[in-house]
């Protein structure tokens, strides 16, 4: 089983290294700020959902969304050259929100600590 795993987690650093370089090298206008955090290939290689994050407003990653579902075949193109696997996944681009949640939860946790909630270091001590 861990063979199997170890061998999956290859095969998509991999492929998230081999599209993020592709991804450097677009020239569309439409693409911002982006940034390929992960792949995770289906186990019959037949599919593949790379996530990627985009620094910008909704309009910015609605508009990188669409640049990088043009470059597709671009991007397997390149995948078919310098990747040798049974199969050529089909790739489904998905926005990674993950930092957004991470610094969501970052701001309101700050919240939390300017509002002056008593946290542990804030127990009076005993017998005095």
């Amino acid at each position: 089983m861990s063979r199997d795993g170890s061998w999956m987690r290859r095969v998509n650093e991999t492929l998230r290294e081999v599209i993020a370089d592709e991804v450097l090298r677009l020239k569309d206008p439409g693409l911002g700020f982006v940034t390929i955090t992960g792949v995770d290939t289906s186990p019959d290689l037949r599919a593949a959902r790379v996530f990627y994050s985009v620094l910008g407003d909704a309009e910015q990653q609605a508009a990188t969304a669409a640049a990088l579902r043009r470059a597709k075949p671009r991007i397997r193109g390149a995948l078919g050259d310098r990747v040798r696997l049974k199969y050529l996944p089909d790739l489904v681009f998905e926005l990674d929100d993950s930092i957004d949640r991470g610094n969501r939860m970052e701001q309101l946790l700050r919240q939390l600590g300017e509002e002056g909630h008593d946290g542990p270091g804030d127990v009076p001590a005993e017998g005095g």
